[in-house]
């Protein structure tokens, strides 16, 4: 297990640094003169091809992965991983949740993303995007394109609501994916940090609202937003997804029931709850997510937080601007599933 390639964070793992305490040899104090000659491997072509065809069969590459998937299984279960202070988990979120989203992604909702470049490739930056689908699927998709497609490798660290945390599973993996309490402390702790923050100001307005008013943003909250980037100087990214409002059309909310479960709506679709289980599957829609031209923030005077006009200015800014390229998008799309 020591030569698994997966270590966490940097780390060395501690059975080298133990061999290396001891006195193992290392290859590079190899004597040259014990050094195996290039020549005599290469003589014969036939020798030679024999890697390149067991790489081609996959049995080096199936090797490797059962090691990292060994390796990682055993740092799992001895706790040698880290977690930051808001319980992000970056090795289980790369490596168990990515892979478990990314075939949603791809090959399910099929999702393009324009606009990546308009992500800093490193300091803190606010993304600010629509919110709807009934479920919270868009705020995952948005975090697989980052993770797999921004040039620099960027994580999104996703603002969530009271309720996330309130639910005893979600709330576990949800902290392990990076995502943190929408309020203003954590939002500035995160920026500071130079973290890429993600939020979606319609919050339950948005998600829950019904099918007849699809791709219609919702009130953006009272600008909270927009103060958090003006404290941390941190550019503001609009980001317009298109395709989440038709995975649940949400046909009716049955107000009686949510009031008994303590949750915002009770969604009624044409499959929920009438089919059970299987009405909670996501119709396969067609996405795209669009990253707009950064808004810059850290032109403005440090009193400019407490501005009121100047928060409603660039609260509407920016809500025009996602709701304009919403939009564009939808006059473009050919149809709702491709």
């Amino acid at each position: 297990m020591a030569d698994a390639k997966v270590i966490p964070f940097g780390e060395e793992p501690r059975a080298k640094r133990k061999g290396q305490r001891v006195g193992r040899p290392r290859t590079n104090r190899t004597p040259s003169s014990l050094a195996p000659v290039p020549q005599q491997r290469d003589e014969d072509p036939a020798v030679a091809a024999e890697p390149e065809r067991a790489r081609e069969q996959g049995g080096d590459g199936w090797d490797r992965k059962l090691a990292h998937g060994l390796s990682f299984l055993r740092r799992r279960i001895t706790g040698e991983y880290e977690v930051d202070d808001f319980g992000y988990d970056q090795e289980l979120a790369d490596q168990v949740v990515m892979s478990a989203l990314r075939p949603f992604y791809e090959k399910y909702f099929r999702v393009e993303v324009k606009g990546l470049e308009n992500i800093p490739d490193k300091g803190a930056a606010l993304v600010v995007a629509n919110h709807s689908g009934t479920l919270p699927v868009d705020g995952l998709m948005l975090q697989v394109a980052m993770h797999d497609h921004h040039p620099a490798g960027r994580h999104i660290r996703m603002l969530a609501a009271d309720l996330v945390f309130a639910l005893p599973v979600v709330n576990e993996i949800s902290r392990k994916l990076g995502h943190t309490l929408a309020c203003v402390e954590d939002a500035e702790k995160l920026l500071e940090r130079g973290e890429v923050v993600g939020v979606m100001p319609e919050g339950f307005k948005g998600i829950g609202k019904p099918f007849s008013e699809r791709y219609k943003l919702q009130r953006f909250g009272r600008g909270g937003f927009v103060s958090t980037a003006l404290r941390a100087g941190a550019p503001i990214v609009p980001c317009s997804i298109v395709g989440a409002e038709e995975i649940f059309p949400m046909v009716g909310n049955a107000k009686t029931v949510a009031r008994l479960l303590g949750i915002p709506y009770f969604p009624l679709t044409p499959t929920w709850p009438w089919l059970g289980p299987l009405g909670l599957v996501p119709l396969p829609t067609k996405w795209t997510i669009q990253f707009g031209e950064p808004i810059p923030t850290d032109g403005y005077a440090p009193e400019a937080a407490d501005d009121p006009m100047l928060m409603f200015n660039l609260t509407d800014q920016v809500r025009e601007t996602i709701q304009h390229t919403l939009y564009k998008q939808l006059v473009q799309r050919r149809s709702v599933f491709f």
